[in-house]
C-alpha cells in the first residue's frame, strides 16, 4: 500500500469508566511517566507517538477522555475516524469490569466493525484486592472479539505491549486492505485534509503526511 516513504497516522480511543487509569496508562506508554495523584481527565486529551513497524514509519494519535457520565456528550466526534480502541477496566473493581458491555455497544454504534479492539484490564499491581480474574477477562475477549492484556500503569507492566499491539493490528488491517476503498482513504486523510467533492483530495494521498516526528 503507497510507495516507500509513506507515512501512517492512525486514531486509537481509549474508553472505559472513570479512574480506571485511561490518562496513566497514555502517560506511561508516551512519556514514561505515572502521576499517584492525577486528577480526572476533563475533555479530551490525546498524544501522538511514533512506532516502526516493519521498517514503515506509523503514527498512532491516542485519545484520551473523561469516563464520566457527565461528559458523554464528547462521544460522536471522540470516536470518529478511530481505527482502533483499548477497553480499559480495572481488575481491583468489578462494576468498571460489568461497564465493559456497554463501551463495546458505544464503539459498536460510533465505529467501523473493522476497529482494532483491545479489552485492558489495568492495576494489576493490585493482585492482592483482585476483585476480577484474568481468566473472565480472557473469557469476555474470547466472547467478543479481543485482544487481551492485563497491564499495570504503575509498574509499566505491559503498557508498551498493549498498545504496540493495537497498532500492529491496525496496521495489519489496513495492509489486507479490508478498509482500502474511497471512504477509508478519506477518513484518513480527513484530520489533515479538507476534503473536496467526494473524497477528490484522495489523489493527494501520498503528499498528506508530513515528516514523522524525531526519535
Amino acid at each position: 500500500m503507497g510507495e516507500e516513504g509513506e507515512e501512517y497516522l492512525f486514531k486509537i480511543v481509549i474508553i472505559g469508566d472513570s479512574a480506571v487509569g485511561k490518562s496513566n496508562l497514555l502517560s506511561r506508554y508516551a512519556r514514561n511517566e505515572f502521576d499517584l495523584h492525577s486528577k480526572a481527565t476533563i475533555g479530551v486529551e490525546f498524544q501522538t507517538q511514533c512506532v516502526d513497524i516493519d521498517g514503515k514509519e506509523v503514527k498512532a494519535q491516542i485519545w484520551d477522555t473523561a469516563g464520566q457520565e457527565r461528559f458523554r456528550a464528547v462521544t460522536s466526534a471522540y470516536y470518529r475516524g478511530a481505527f482502533g480502541a483499548l477497553l480499559v477496566y480495572d481488575i481491583s473493581r468489578r462494576s468498571t469490569f460489568e461497564s465493559i458491555a456497554r463501551w463495546l455497544d458505544e464503539l459498536k454504534i460510533h465505529c467501523d466493525t473493522t476497529v482494532a479492539r483491545m479489552l485492558v484490564g489495568n492495576k494489576c499491581d493490585l493482585e492482592n484486592i483482585r476483585d476480577v480474574s484474568t481468566e473472565e477477562g480472557k473469557n469476555l475477549a474470547e466472547a467478543e472479539g479481543l485482544f487481551f492484556m492485563e497491564t499495570s500503569a504503575l509498574d509499566a507492566t505491559n503498557v508498551k505491549t498493549a498498545f504496540e499491539m493495537v497498532i500492529r493490528e491496525i496496521f495489519n488491517n489496513v495492509s489486507r486492505k479490508v478498509l482500502h476503498s474511497d471512504s477509508y482513504k478519506a477518513e484518513l486523510s480527513v484530520n489533515r485534509v479538507s476534503l473536496v467533492n467526494n473524497g477528490a483530495a484522495a489523489s493527494k494521498q501520498n503528499q498528506i503526511y508530513s515528516s514523522c516526528c524525531s526519535r
